[in-house]
């Protein structure tokens, strides 16, 4: 199955909800940052809700930000995804190692810790939206849940799971975002209420081989449930050469003159996705020249 989100509304517009399964993309941050089982986890958790909420965003050149940061040992993470669901990102200690939680469970709370999440949206404005809020427990749906009702006033409830095999590859990956409208009656309210509780979990239900309208029949089926749109997500990176030279340019002539000076090839990584570009002394020098 191909990654992919669905959009939907039920309830007569009175909920809109989206739903994906992100197991390759989430399998491809893994294999590009080399992430630990719990980084993974933690990682594929926002990569599957930056792409639903990159879905969200309106305009062709809107690009939305993820910013986790805590004081646990994996100290960070930093998601982008644009308007298309492209999604990129990365955990700033990709190697963290950590015992299982109470539950059995990848403990991604206790890896990320106490901090604030931050959310920023580049919509073309003289300034970029920007809304933050204090972590709840670190487990990413909780945050992002909280963030909603808190930055956004729009009542949600966030769902998002990873699923490991044994030899430390994604088995599974998804999530949902279901939302109410300001106009949204006591009666959905409280069906929704109690189908989210009757719900398992992402993971479980991946892992029984449901898809993202399956997820979406099992909690909203009964408030009539129309599904609008299907959009492909990917994990997707746009650095470049050029983009990567335009950077090192930008440090200083001071810095790229040290460069020439050490008369070695540098390599440079995007944090993104990893991917390294090599300079020559020559093509330093061209820079110099450029700066």
């Amino acid at each position: 199955m191909n990654d992919y989100i669905i959009r939907a509304t039920a309830a007569d517009s009175q909920i809109r909800a989206f739903a994906a399964t992100t197991r390759h993309l989430v399998e491809e941050a893994r294999s590009a940052h080399n992430t630990s089982p719990i980084a993974t986890a933690a990682l594929g958790r926002l990569l599957s809700a930056g792409a639903m909420m990159g879905s969200m965003l309106k305009g062709e050149k809107d690009v939305l930000t993820l910013q986790m940061k805590g004081d646990g040992p994996i100290g960070g993470i930093i998601v982008t995804a644009n308007a298309n669901a492209d999604v990129k990102g990365y955990v700033i200690h990709p190697e963290v190692m950590l015992p299982p939680s109470q539950s059995g469970k990848l403990d991604v709370g206790g890896a990320i810790g106490n901090g604030y999440l931050n959310v920023i949206k580049d919509m073309g404005l003289k300034e970029p939206y920007s809304g933050r809020t204090d972590l709840q427990t670190g487990e990413v749906a909780d945050d992002l849940t909280f963030y909603f009702a808190n930055s956004e006033q729009v009542p949600s409830s966030v769902g998002l799971g990873v699923l490991m095999e044994k030899n430390n590859t994604v088995k599974q990956a998804g999530g949902f975002i279901i939302q109410l409208m300001p106009f949204a009656s006591d009666e959905v309210i409280d069906q929704l209420e109690q189908n989210i509780l009757a719900f398992s979990s992402v993971t479980s239900v991946l892992d029984q081989g449901a898809t993202p309208e399956d997820m979406l029949s099992m909690l909203l089926g009964n408030l009539g449930l129309e599904i609008h749109e299907t959009i492909p997500t990917r994990f997707h990176c746009n650095c470049d050469k050029k983009r990567v030279e335009k950077a090192i340019i930008s440090i200083g002539k001071k810095d790229l003159d040290e460069m020439i000076a050490d008369n070695k090839e540098i390599e440079v990584k995007c944090h993104f996705c990893n991917r390294a570009y090599h300079f020559s002394v020559d093509e330093l020098m061209q820079m110099r020249r450029k700066g």
